[in-house]
């Protein structure tokens, strides 16, 4: 079991969070955004800790946070801006995940980076719903993000609206994985912290490397 650390995220909403460490000094932090809190999404989902396990094994450092009180997806978009800082004021690198509610909101954080100046090195999203909001919309965040990204998706998935926001990833040029599964991966957690960890690393230290 990866050691953790429980942290309260400062932002003005009750935010608390598990950092999962890996071995030794990491200088990179992927911030895991559970799926939608009124279906009970929260931190300890099992493909959240998944790809953590996985990040930290592979010397990435993972924070999952569970989201403070329900606000219509707006509040929880400043739980995510708020758990990036927190990432970013201790870790060179910064990465997005999220699984379902949670993908869409990393997309649509990580694609207002260049307003809000919070920088993100790389975002992959599993299972992303088109929008929570006509103003929290993956479609139209996807061209904006100004980093690597990965969406991943279930062919059986009849849950989400995920259609959209695969062929606005495929358009800007981003990767796109397709899997066998249902919306929720039923018994694929390995197969996706296989993609998700497998990619966040390498994509995590590309965009460093050059700077961006």
């Amino acid at each position: 079991m990866t050691d953790s650390d429980t942290v309260l995220v400062p932002g003005g909403r009750d935010v608390r969070a598990s950092l999962d460490r890996a071995d030794g000094d990491a200088t990179a932090c992927v911030v895991a955004c559970p799926p939608h809190p009124r279906h009970r999404g929260h931190r300890g989902d099992e493909r959240l800790r998944a790809v953590a396990d996985d990040l930290t094994a592979r010397g990435v450092d993972c924070l999952r946070f569970d989201y403070g009180d329900w606000d219509e997806g707006y509040g929880e978009r400043a739980d995510v801006r708020a758990a990036v800082d927190w990432a970013r004021e201790r870790s060179d690198r910064v990465g997005l995940f999220g699984f379902s509610f949670g993908a869409t909101l990393s997309l649509v954080v990580a694609g207002e980076a260049t307003e809000t100046g919070r920088r993100v090195d790389a975002v992959a999203a599993l299972a992303p719903t088109a929008r929570i909001a006509d103003d929290l919309d993956a479609v139209a965040a996807v061209p904006e993000v100004d980093a690597p990204t990965l969406v991943v998706s279930g062919t059986r998935d009849d849950v989400a609206d995920w259609e959209p926001v695969v062929e606005a990833a495929e358009t800007a040029g981003a990767e796109t994985v397709s899997l066998p599964a249902d919306h929720f991966f039923v018994g694929q957690a390995g197969t996706v912290a296989d993609h998700v960890a497998g990619w966040l690393p390498d994509a995590l230290a590309e965009n460093f490397q050059n700077g961006q």
